[in-house]
């Protein structure tokens, strides 16, 4: 009795010492457990933070990528033994207070994720003299649970299981330390070191090399556009781009003289080919001594000014390389240097000299700036509003945001930046500089949207107005497939905005080419240039470049050839798509979704869906299948990498062969997800989901098709996107199930519509009755059309026109 008697007391002492060894604060609880304190924190009933530091550390930090304060959540906290459990109304996370393992599932009880038991370690770590941590965390997935996400990596994968990644910013790469899973879970890392993530039979974790905590934060939506919208929710929204941004733009390395930039545009005039945008990439300001002074220095730029007014005249847009180093005879550069703001990192260019490989005798002195300095942006707006933003440039390419780091050798990382080693903060360098130029041109004006072209990434920058390109590829098949992959991972990580240089940016096995006729005029380049625009119409943005080639459609031919009629065919294709596209972006901007659907996001019952690295869906209606290898010609193995392309150093292809026929048909194998019927949008021939099927194609065919229950708008025939109003849309009905679709319009290229000048018209339709209701419109702005046409089309062929003056009315086809 007396021993029942003991271990009863044992027992209720245990019991004591955990009710008290957790303290509930208003946003979750702390505690402190096997040397570490640990705090997890509701940011939402949706999204927990979790934090842990050594015992007695002081950890203050203020997040780079976060942007949400935690809001009041309602929450209940219950004990059992030695496991809290906190319940909000969206998820449970469990604490174990004996060895600090946290636990996610839903409020019905379903497992998310879990930390692995004694999965955080601290490894103590001297960054330039300041004492600090390798941060380490991993946890227990599913067996069979894919992920997705990790920024983008050029490694063709979608599902990133069993896989391993250095995440550090690079040309091609992009870190973004997030990733999601099918069960509808995100999981954020928040830290800008260098990092490994790992996953493998084991675990699942994440390695930094520098961290004063552990710091990451969990968040469900239930679904793929829900992890979305919780981490747009914590790290900021995506605000409209200007619909000219959504046209095709041409661009190379790069136009030698401002005739030679006009002279393009005017060239797409002439031949009736749409063009809403066109690059000057570097050099416009004269030497590498002057690198990047955002300015026109260069005698071949004579008045840049003009220039720009040239490309407005011509009713085209005009954006301008700018980068995040500078020339040592620049003015950026003598008013940062003065101030201690530049780094002494290896960046590029290394030499004076144009001449490649770079001649070191006559080093070059150009220095990366320190972004992270509040001050050092500014005095960076200062010369690109002076020099550019003054004399009506439209936008931003801000290259080599990563920054280009050559040479790298480990003392670079003790360098000291405003917010610490660069080490610490490395991989928000491209967060910081980008963020830097869309506030202060907000803070300049409101009367044009901010378009920033970027090459680097991290978590947060979609709130930036920015666009980021897969970098400096390789042109050849196999970058052509690894950029679909690459592509729906970065937008995963929630930042939709991505595109890729159309026919890879280093093409100079193509001018050694088995074929008679070299770079353009190359049949091997030809095919995969043309697969590549097919790939790019369906984009965030349709953004032709690269060197060793030059790009423009006239260089491939004229009309009547296959293949220019092929570039020509997708180019107006993109235009006629623009009214379900700007209201795709609409959708992004106020409904949380994403251009560049991996298919799992829309068809999640469909297993074979979830590990498909080469279809997708383009918004949600439109099933793309980018033909991914060579039909017509025999495949070239192109291993290129920045060295290696500017030393010109790629495969020769020797041999010859005989010309291919292009209008010859082919074939490409496509899957059609199940859980809904299929539309061939060429033939509109109606299939079953749930079976892969094989499509005939031409060089001018690339597989599409519209998911049933579509109502897919139609616009006109346009040179440039804003050429003609949207009065007389056609309106495409795929019937088999009911349908939804949000037309947006507003002014097109200023802030308004965050004032609520913006139109909505919803058009709803009953596949029961085969009755399409067109519902009253929503809102109003200057000049927004007050009467209009739409002509409604079955694929039967049935058609009817109807009048519209913004009051509902009801169709019955």
């Amino acid at each position: 009795m007396k021993k029942v008697f003991m271990m009863f007391v044992l027992l209720m002492l245990s019991i004591g010492t955990f009710a008290q060894s957790f303290q509930k604060t208003p946003l979750g609880i702390k505690t402190s457990l096997n040397g570490n304190d640990v705090e997890l924190q509701f940011y939402s009933p949706s999204i927990v933070r979790v934090i842990k530091v050594p015992k007695g550390k002081v950890f203050l930090k203020e997040s780079l990528s976060v942007v949400l304060s935690p809001s009041k959540t309602t929450f209940e906290t219950q004990q059992k033994g030695s496991v809290v459990t906190l319940k909000s109304n969206k998820i449970n996370v469990t604490l174990d207070i004996t060895n600090g393992t946290v636990v996610f599932s839903t409020v019905s009880g379903q497992n998310l994720l879990k930390e692995k038991s004694n999965g955080t370690k601290f490894t103590p770590f001297d960054d330039t003299g300041i004492p600090s941590y390798n941060v380490y965390q991993s946890f227990i997935l599913d067996h069979d649970e894919p992920i997705y996400g990790l920024g983008q990596h050029q490694g063709g994968i979608l599902n990133q299981r069993n896989h391993q990644y250095h995440l550090e910013q690079g040309n091609v790469e992009d870190a973004v330390p997030f990733f999601q899973s099918v069960k509808g879970y995100g999981l954020f890392w928040d830290n800008y070191s260098p990092t490994e993530f790992t996953d493998n039979v084991n675990d699942t974790s994440f390695k930094s090399q520098v961290g004063d905590g552990v710091d990451y934060y969990f968040m469900y939506g239930g679904s793929a556009d829900g992890v979305i919208t919780d981490m747009r929710e914590l790290t900021g929204k995506v605000p409209m781009f200007p619909l000219w941004t959504y046209g095709f733009w041409q661009s190379k390395e790069r136009y030698k003289s401002q005739d030679e930039l006009v002279s393009v545009v005017k060239k797409y005039r002439e031949l009736g080919v749409p063009l809403d945008g066109i690059i000057q990439d570097w050099q416009y300001w004269g030497n590498n001594y002057l690198w990047n002074a955002m300015d026109f220095l260069n005698s071949e730029f004579p008045d840049g000014k003009k220039m720009v007014e040239d490309v407005h005249a011509q009713n085209a847009h005009l954006i301008i390389s700018i980068w995040a180093s500078f020339g040592p005879k620049s003015k950026p550069y003598l008013d940062m240097d003065k101030k201690g703001m530049l780094f002494n990192i290896t960046t590029w260019p290394e030499s004076g000299l144009e001449k490649w490989p770079p001649n070191m005798d006559y080093p070059s002195g150009v220095r990366v700036y320190d972004a992270y300095n509040p001050e050092a942006r500014n005095i960076y707006w200062k010369y690109a509003n002076e020099g550019l933003f003054s004399k009506g440039i439209d936008g931003w390419w801000m290259d080599s945001t990563e920054p280009d780091h050559l040479s790298i050798k480990p003392e670079d990382y003790d360098t000291k930046t405003f917010l610490g080693s660069f080490r610490k903060v490395r991989n928000a360098f491209p967060l910081m500089t980008v963020g830097g130029v869309y506030d202060h041109q907000r803070m300049t004006t409101s009367d044009k949207r901010v378009f920033i072209l970027t090459r680097s990434a991290f978590a947060g920058q979609q709130r930036y107005g920015a666009n980021t390109w897969s970098g400096d590829t390789g042109s050849s098949w196999e970058t052509l497939q690894n950029q679909i992959p690459a592509g729906l991972n970065f937008s995963l990580t929630g930042i939709p905005h991505w595109n890729s240089d159309i026919g890879g940016f280093f093409a100079g096995a193509y001018n050694k080419g088995k074929y008679q006729g070299f770079g353009a005029k190359n049949p091997q380049f030809q095919e995969l240039y043309v697969r590549w625009i097919q790939f790019g119409t369906f984009n965030p943005m349709m953004r032709s470049h690269g060197t060793d080639i030059p790009r423009e459609i006239y260089q491939f031919g004229k009309k009547g050839e296959p293949v220019f009629d092929a570039i020509d065919k997708f180019i107006n294709l993109r235009y006629t798509l623009l009214p379900y596209i700007y209201s795709a972006s609409w959708d992004v901007s106020a409904n949380q979704s994403t251009f560049m659907r991996a298919l799992f996001m829309d068809f999640v019952n469909d297993k074979k869906s979830w590990n498909i690295n080469n279809e997708y869906m383009f918004g949600k209606s439109i099933l793309v299948a980018p033909v991914v290898k060579p039909q017509y010609t025999s495949e070239t193995l192109v291993k290129v990498n920045e060295q290696s392309g500017w030393n010109k150093q790629d495969e020769k292809v020797g041999g010859n062969e005989i010309a291919p026929d292009f209008s010859a048909e082919k074939s490409a194998q496509v899957y059609l997800p199940s859980g809904t019927s299929w539309y061939d949008f060429w033939t509109n021939e109606k299939l079953n989901g749930g079976q892969e099927i094989k499509k005939k194609t031409t060089i001018d065919i690339m597989p599409l098709y519209i998911r049933e229950g579509t109502i897919l708008p139609v616009g006109p025939k346009v040179q440039y996107a804003t050429e003609k109003k949207w009065d007389n849309l056609e309106i495409r009905i795929y019937p088999g199930a009911d349908g939804v679709f949000v037309l947006y319009e507003d002014e097109l290229d200023n802030y308004n519509y965050e004032k609520g000048k913006y139109t909505e018209i919803e058009f709803l339709w009953n596949d029961t009755t085969k009755k399409l209701t067109i519902a009253n419109r929503k809102g109003a702005y200057s000049g927004m059309l007050q009467n209009r046409k739409f002509n409604i089309v079955l694929p039967s062929g049935i058609s009817k026109s109807v009048s519209y003056n913004g009051k509902k009315i009801e169709i019955k086809l």
